[in-house]
């Protein structure tokens, strides 16, 4: 990984995407710290570190702390990733969206691309007018009204469409992978507060405690093995063989040659968490705009329904929503996975193309055999694979009933190794097309 960065900075044209994108996020830090017109600061302040039980937790952690500051970045990129998400599921339904994303090309992907924008624009105006309703009674505005709420939303939604085209410049101009690059650079910008964290655990009073060296050694060991099993699981693939029979075409014979098909144990990525955690919360959201009153009284259905949904985010509900709320979320996550796998990897397709070029797995017949033995492993990997996203993801909801109070929960650790290893793999591609003539003199 290092010596894949120390290459990059050696190649002028790839230490000019990293600078370039590099610059992109310092604008994206910044703008994190722009609160939106009509905004009393210290009422703000008050309110975000006495909200223990909201949802604003959740999403503080992947926009940087923007959100508590309630800064034009406060939606994060999270509008855009929902949609994206929406339009791949409606494609499934469509056949005119299906048949864009399957032809891809540029006019395909400008078509997706274009339906997505239209649909984070209203997604975040949703978000945004939601936002405002949330906290026009907590006293945080100055002059809570039309105009103020007016300025408020389209601020909130401007901060997303930049964010939209920051992420868009750093995957065609910079290095790749640009929402991505922009959750990863707002989760690990919590890193100081963690490290803080665990400074004040050996650090009491001004004196070392010894029991929090020991419990500071065993985070930062578990934090370790946590990243390590994420990176195996990343990395992971199963290897089918598939061999191509010879043709003898004129006087050339063609074929014969060995591949495999790569069939990753985490297949969907972090997708899934992503999309479970949405799922949760979304009932909350709705109830801080709706009814209120019904959740702030404590008692009845939809204050239950509004603990049971901020119970992702929050430990100040009690043992019984939270497990509850683990166990759904659990369920969720591995329904999600198996979902989003089959909806990216189509055994039969597969099959078939394998057919048609003449190719076969060995001892497997091909059609259909090959269809159910291509399901049976996908169907085994999936299993490891939506058990493992799902414990690393419920396992910091658990843990917050410790006296510990890190930044860092499973969902950031999955996105931000994921993201680490896809930005490592796009400079490794960049740098071997660099040198592709260096390889092909070689």
């Amino acid at each position: 990984m290092f010596k894949t960065i120390k290459n990059a900075l050696k190649t002028p044209e790839v230490r000019k995407k990293i600078l370039y994108t590099l610059l992109l996020i310092v604008i994206f830090r910044f703008g994190c710290y722009l609160t939106v017109p009509g905004v009393d600061t210290f009422t703000l302040a008050e309110q975000m570190n006495s909200a223990t039980g909201s949802v604003a937790g959740l999403i503080n952690t992947i926009s940087g702390g923007a959100f508590s500051r309630l800064s034009i970045f406060a939606m994060t990129i999270t509008p855009y990733i929902t949609s994206s998400i929406v339009i791949q599921l409606l494609a499934m339904i469509i056949p005119s969206l299906e048949k864009a994303i399957k032809e891809g090309g540029e006019a395909g992907k400008e078509k997706i691309n274009k339906y997505t924008k239209i649909l984070s624009i209203v997604l975040s105006a949703v978000e945004a007018i939601g936002i405002y309703l949330s906290y026009s009674s907590s006293g945080i505005f100055i002059n809570p009204g039309f105009l103020t709420g007016l300025v408020v939303v389209m601020s909130l939604m401007t901060g997303t469409a930049i964010l939209m085209w920051l992420g868009e410049q750093i995957t065609n101009k910079g290095i790749g992978n640009g929402v991505s690059m922009i959750i990863f650079i707002g989760i690990i910008s919590g890193l100081p507060s963690g490290i803080i964290t665990l400074w004040n655990l050996i650090v009491v009073n001004g004196a070392i405690s010894t029991v929090g060296i020991v419990t500071s050694l065993a985070i930062i060991f578990g934090a370790m093995l946590l990243v390590a099993g994420v990176v195996f699981v990343q990395q992971a693939e199963r290897r089918v063989p598939v061999q191509y029979a010879k043709k003898v075409v004129g006087r050339k014979m063609y074929g014969g040659q060995n591949t495999h098909i790569p069939l990753k144990l985490a297949m969907a990525g972090v997708i899934p968490v992503i999309f479970a955690s949405s799922f949760m919360t979304f009932p909350a959201m709705v109830l801080q705009i709706f009814a209120a009153d019904a959740v702030n009284s404590g008692t009845g259905f939809l204050a239950g329904l509004y603990k049971f949904s901020i119970a992702t985010s929050s430990s100040a509900v009690g043992w019984g929503y939270s497990l509850a709320n683990a166990i759904v979320y659990f369920l969720l996550i591995v329904g999600f996975t198996f979902f989003y796998t089959y909806a990216t990897f189509n055994p039969a397709e597969v099959s078939n193309n394998i057919k048609k070029q003449g190719g076969f797995i060995p001892g497997v017949r091909a059609g259909k055999p090959t269809t159910e033995y291509l399901k049976g492993i996908l169907n085994k990997l999936t299993v490891f694979g939506s058990i493992f996203l799902s414990i690393i993801a419920i396992l910091p909801m658990l843990l917050r009933f410790t006296t510990l109070n890190l930044s860092f929960g499973g969902t950031s650790i999955l996105i931000v190794v994921g993201v680490a290893l896809e930005t490592v793999q796009q400079l490794e591609s960049q740098l071997m097309m660099r040198h592709y003539k260096g390889f092909l003199e070689k």
